[in-house]
């Protein structure tokens, strides 16, 4: 294993060398050779990659790079503090091309440090794994490299989690000294470099709403502004726009964005339907565009439903779900939406449908709201499991002679339906879409983070995360999902008393350390929740926690070890 994860896992170096020497001869291996590196050396010889290569093409960095222009200052305040002559401090982007080095370890006349171009290292696979990796000597398939020990962090878009590109602390051998020396180096320059995107994303997104709400002044003007991570989209547009067609128009006016170019093009959503394209500068470049768009005199969507959901959230499986959701409600007709407790799906119905009458089943019955949805206005039923069997008998009997009445049910999945309730999800199953878990999109996190967070008021500034607080929060499973989520943010929220970004030794406990490596026992759960209280009680101080619980502390270091795996 090569990433900092596991470090006891790597061999002797002496042996990983007398290996690499036999691959690069044709050789058979010896057994022991961990079976990640033998796989890295193995694409780089399929990559057509020399071992023996001194120094790598030229690549063409992106001009203008928003990565760059937030890590330069940073990068450029910490490289005083390295040892010039050992240390090597690497900026890429997410293709892995240099954009800013300094320092003299042999990293230098590499400009690609792509697999493709120079095989197995730290920066490659770092932004594989999307965690902090480590690479040491032997290892990398490069004769340039083998006395050298890389470090490297990715970093990620702070309010999308999408990964910009890595931040790479190399230096000579030391895979015998436990974690590589430059890996603190590496995570606070990620930390810094992540606070300034975050801070010049903000202004930059202040400069784009302020054009768009210039441009959008004029009552029922159809305007949509777009950077390629946000948008503001009127009410107009969103009548006017499909949600296929709102993501073309943004892909074509991103392009344009990165061209620098303003113009006017013909929409699919529409015959005869064009945008006119205006970019936003900002501190001497654009960072989006507002494109006003013209009518074609019809509407894709319906009147009652809306086109843009503003729910946190676009990794594939939220964005694939709500895509499907927004479809089916298109059409003023049924639609169940199913899922976990807290996963939102009362959130989306409220967003796909505007007033609707709201029932919760826990808490009363149908009552006269059926009549309401007989005469048109969208009724939403949440948690429909609970509802009373004679409501669920009155609503499948409504649907028998009302089948495209506007109605959306929540339905969370727990115990065996009776009949009656099988019978109604069964009617609405063709018009249904399920919400992935929180634990199925940890991508969405740290943007869920953002959205959930209060608004900065005097003397409480906006709560921001240290990147090993955000690693524990996209492990941890939360069984809850969104709603736990939003609790722990308002609890730090409103009770932390330390400034700064908040840490990881403030999370709660479960959060803090982790999942069970593996499933635990009703005995050993229990007993797990009573060492991380106490623990929580005596300050994480293990020797107070084990006189606490009356055993020794051999005892307690040995039962975290087994609920660590």
């Amino acid at each position: 294993m090569t990433t900092a994860e596991r470090p006891t896992a790597r061999p002797a170096l002496a042996s990983l060398r007398r290996a690499r020497e036999l691959f690069l001869r044709g050789h058979q291996l010896p057994d022991g050779v961990p079976e990640e590196v033998v796989a890295a050396w193995k694409r780089a010889r399929f990559f057509g990659v020399r071992h023996d290569v001194r120094e790598s093409a030229p690549t063409v960095s992106p001009t203008g790079s928003p990565l760059l222009a937030a890590a330069r200052p940073v990068l450029e305040r910490i490289a005083p503090t390295l040892d010039s002559g050992q240390t090597t401090l690497v900026l890429t982007d997410d293709r892995l091309r240099v954009l800013w080095a300094t320092g003299s370890a042999p990293d230098h006349p590499h400009h690609d440090l792509s697999e493709q171009a120079v095989g197995h290292n730290s920066a490659a696979l770092a932004l594989h794994t999307r965690r902090r990796a480590e690479v040491h000597g032997p290892e990398h398939f490069l004769d340039l490299w083998q006395d050298v020990s890389g470090v490297s962090v990715p970093v990620r878009e702070p309010e999308t989690g999408r990964l910009l590109g890595t931040v790479t602390v190399s230096c000579g051998l030391c895979a015998e000294c436990g974690p590589h020396p430059g890996a603190p180096v590496a995570e606070a320059a990620v930390i810094a470099v992540e606070a300034e995107l975050l801070s010049r994303s903000r202004a930059a997104e202040r400069v784009l709403l302020d054009a768009y709400l210039r441009a959008a002044g004029q009552q029922g003007r159809a305007v949509v502004a777009l950077d390629g991570r946000n948008r503001f989209v009127s009410e107009a547009a969103g009548q006017l726009l499909s949600p296929e067609g709102l993501e073309t128009l943004e892909q074509r006016v991103v392009a344009l964005v990165r061209e620098g170019t303003e113009t006017r093009i013909r929409l699919s959503d529409g015959p005869g339907s064009v945008a006119t394209v205006t970019l936003v500068p900002h501190q001497g470049s654009a960072i989006g565009a507002v494109a006003v768009l013209e009518p074609a005199g019809h509407t894709i969507m319906s009147a009652t439903s809306r086109t843009a959901v503003g729910l946190a959230g676009r990794s594939l499986p939220w964005r694939h779900a709500v895509g499907r959701a927004v479809e089916l409600a298109a059409s003023p007709e049924p639609l169940l939406i199913v899922g976990e407790r807290g996963s939102g799906k009362t959130s989306l119905a409220r967003e796909l449908v505007t007033d609707p009458v709201t029932v919760d089943a826990a808490e009363g019955e149908l009552g006269a709201d059926l009549e309401e949805l007989v005469e048109g206005r969208p009724l939403l039923v949440r948690h429909v499991e609970r509802l009373a069997p004679s409501d669920t008998a009155t609503l499948n009997s409504l649907l028998d002679t009302h089948p495209g009445v506007p109605l959306l049910v929540t339905y969370t999945p727990g115990a065996a339906p009776g009949p009656c309730l099988q019978r109604l999800l069964d009617t609405l199953a063709a018009r249904s879409v399920t919400l992935p878990a929180l634990r199925e999109r940890p991508d969405d996190i740290r943007e869920l983070l953002t959205s959930l967070a209060p608004g900065p008021t005097p003397g409480h500034p906006p709560l921001t995360w240290t990147l090993d607080a955000l690693r524990a929060l996209e492990r941890h499973p939360w069984p809850g999902n969104i709603t736990e989520l939003a609790h722990l943010v308002r609890a730090l929220a409103e009770g932390r008393r330390s400034t700064g970004p908040v840490r990881r030794t403030e999370l709660p406990d479960p959060v803090r350390e982790g999942p069970a490596p593996r499933p635990l026992t009703p005995m050993e759960r229990a007993e797990r929740a009573a060492i991380l209280e106490a623990l929580r009680l005596n300050g994480g101080n293990k020797a107070r926690t084990a006189t606490a619980l009356g055993i020794g502390r051999a005892t307690l270091y040995r039962k975290l070890r087994g609920y660590r795996g």
